[in-house]
């Protein structure tokens, strides 16, 4: 759901070549600093070990409250509505708008995007075939992520022993999306996603605050939506009520993932085309993922049986256990058994997911 918030290199070298034996006895300068090391060198280290380990764009900015509109606009959007019953929005509305303040002397933000890109393997020509939404199709990002800027925040303390930091991926008060586009990672889609020049928007974004100042990105790329409208056009639900403004009430993806409701609006159990956790549609229709989308490399992400091709029968054999076996470390967990089960009958309609669940005795229809 785009809610718009929501071989290593190097450093230092020896100035000479010396001998085989010096070599041998010499300390290696990146595992022995003890002086700081100066933020232009650090600032290379740092992106080029967020490459290395599987990053594909990494920005760096100044941890700095919001000065560029960006808090005015979050906060119209929750003056609207748009938030739907998502509470925690609103909450630490203070942390949100200084990222600084949370984590004492914050003073530089590491914004990274990994790719999460996989091909559909359900029946596209089958508007009824039920879906779950890329992202959630393999490991919960939340653990792959944060486990890979913790050990791009160890890489640095090898260099820089002094430095301190904390990892966030969609788990802490923060505008990921506006700082992304402000470290130049890309610009904000009007389905309201990041788009990364050349490579499109199924990227998940990650952030590493630390107490060290570097040196920072000032040119944020420019937006390249032009006119198209292709996004806002396809969305069944009319969830994209402007350019990048989401309105949740409306979104598929938040009634499938987010809401709690026993059961949905006649008119969005109408238009939930077989999404049963999240939806693609606006990403899937955009000229810049048609073209530029490549396969993610992260094996985690890789789709699991049940999520490839769902089956309602199959999801309504579960049991809690099943459930919880099948979708460890999964972002279908959020939603928990009954929550799936809710989706499955709101996406198939209740005649046939009462046909369907009699067959399956851990089912209870809503």
């Amino acid at each position: 759901m785009g809610s718009y918030y929501n071989s290593g290199q190097r450093i230092l070298s020896h100035n000479a070549a010396p001998g085989l034996d010096q070599r041998l006895n010499m300390p290696d300068p990146l595992t022995t600093q003890t002086e700081p090391m100066p933020a232009s060198a650090l600032t290379a280290f740092i992106r080029q070990k967020a490459l290395d380990l599987g990053f594909e764009a990494v920005g760096i900015i100044p941890a700095q409250p919001w000065q560029n509109g960006e808090g005015e606009h979050l906060q119209a959007w929750l003056a609207q509505g748009y938030q739907a019953e998502m509470g925690w929005m609103v909450t630490h509305l203070d942390k949100r708008l200084n990222p600084a303040s949370l984590m004492d002397n914050g003073r530089s933000l590491v914004c990274v995007a990994m790719n999460y890109y996989q091909p559909d393997d359900y029946d596209t020509g089958d508007p009824q075939a039920l879906k779950i939404a890329k992202y959630a199709r393999g490991t919960d990002y939340h653990y792959v992520l944060k486990d890979r800027l913790k050990t791009l925040l160890a890489e640095i303390q090898t260099v820089s022993p002094h430095v301190q930091g904390r990892a966030f991926t969609d788990s802490a008060p923060l505008m990921e999306k506006p700082m992304a586009v402000q470290a130049g990672l890309g610009w904000m889609g009007k389905h309201g996603n990041v788009i990364l020049p050349g490579k499109g928007s199924w990227f998940f974004l990650g952030e590493l605050l630390l107490d060290v100042a570097l040196d920072y990105d000032a040119s944020p790329v420019a937006n390249q939506c032009g006119s198209c409208r292709r996004c806002i056009e396809a969305c069944p639900t009319e969830a994209i009520v402007d350019n990048s403004v989401i309105d949740a009430n409306r979104c598929i993806s938040y009634w499938t993932i987010e809401s709690k409701a026993e059961v949905f609006p006649q008119a969005m159990q109408e238009k939930l085309s077989g999404w049963i956790f999240g939806c693609d549609i606006c990403q899937d229709v955009c000229p810049w993922n048609i073209k530029f989308a490549r396969p993610t490399q992260e094996e985690a992400f890789t789709a699991r049986p049940l999520n490839r091709t769902p089956e309602a029968a199959t999801l309504l054999a579960l049991d809690e256990e099943a459930f919880r076996a099948h979708f460890q470390k999964s972002p279908v967990k959020r939603t928990k058994l009954q929550g799936l089960r809710r989706n499955i009958a709101m996406a198939t309609g209740q005649a046939t997911f009462n046909a369907v669940a009699e067959a399956c005795p851990e089912a209870e229809p809503s």
